[in-house]
């Protein structure tokens, strides 16, 4: 593991390898900091011959950190950034993979830059931006959005306590509450300010909910011709597997792969059977 920074559409983000470079790129987009994707499964894939590289999108880690609660870039401009960032590190079509709201990135990064991936991994996202949803698509669950916010926001200067709020979500989502409190800290460790704004960008994502997200792409989706491969959680509450069998329906031979005992993330025990079937995807991506 190597982290650092490079600058890509004229950002600097903050990026993760692991394998070696001169191997195929598998690009992890973060949701939204790299640490939604496992080492394990980063370091699985690297041994399976990809060089992988996962990073923060902007105002989360080591990426540029501007103004989280207003911000003035894009979902456009994430996706660009990724594209960006492919080009910068391999002169081949990357393998891009996106995970919650990165996902939304992957898909809209494939759509408008698809001369810049030749696969595309899309986990425990949805087909629609962040607010309301499409009638035909399952929202969060209302019982757990209810557990979530009835905790109170921590004291964000104070790892333990955020780390303690990552416990009471992970058990609000259905998550491993020691993974989940593991992460936390990192991701605070990560943070480049305690202030609140950035704290809460990096631990929640609350970027999203003050993105311009238009316009849609759902309608667009049948466009992709890159192998695809849909990751969803059986017990996925926030974005039901309803919204994975969507993109995996909507998407021209995408492979739908249902983790049976998965919520939102991607469990240790899951990371042997996401690893073969994104090597699998990546490998006929680039035949």
């Amino acid at each position: 593991m190597h982290p650092t920074t490079v600058e890509a559409n004229g950002v600097p983000l903050g990026v993760e390898h692991f394998g070696d470079p001169a191997d195929p790129l598998i690009l992890c987009a973060g949701g939204t900091t790299m640490l939604s994707w496992p080492d394990e499964l980063c370091t699985t894939l690297a041994r399976g011959g990809r060089h992988v590289v996962r990073y923060d999108l902007r105002d989360a880690g080591a990426s540029l950190t501007a103004a989280p609660e207003a911000p003035t870039y894009t979902l456009r401009d994430l996706a660009a950034d990724a594209a960006a960032l492919a080009r910068r590190l391999d002169d081949r079509p990357a393998h891009l993979a996106g995970i919650g709201v990165g996902g939304m990135v992957a898909q809209v990064a494939a759509l408008d830059h698809p001369d810049a991936f030749g696969a595309l991994t899309l986990a425990a996202t949805r087909p629609v931006a962040p607010g309301p949803v499409d009638d035909d698509l399952p929202d969060h669950d209302a019982a757990t959005m209810e557990r979530l916010f009835s905790h109170p926001m921590p004291d964000w200067s104070d790892r333990d306590a955020v780390a303690a709020f990552a416990v009471d979500r992970a058990k609000a989502l259905g998550e491993d509450p020691i993974a989940a409190s593991a992460v936390a800290g990192r991701i605070w460790d990560r943070t480049p300010s305690t202030a609140p704004t950035v704290q809460m960008a990096n631990q929640l994502g609350i970027v999203f909910a003050h993105l311009d997200c238009a316009p849609r792409w759902r309608e667009r989706l049948g466009e992709l011709t890159m192998p695809t491969l849909v990751v969803h959680g059986r017990r996925d509450p926030f974005f039901p597997v309803g919204n994975g069998e969507a993109l995996a329906r909507e998407i021209p031979d995408a492979r739908l792969l249902v983790l049976d005992q998965a919520s939102t993330a991607i469990p240790e025990a899951a990371v042997g059977e996401v690893a073969a079937a994104m090597l699998a995807l990546d490998a006929t991506g680039r035949s």
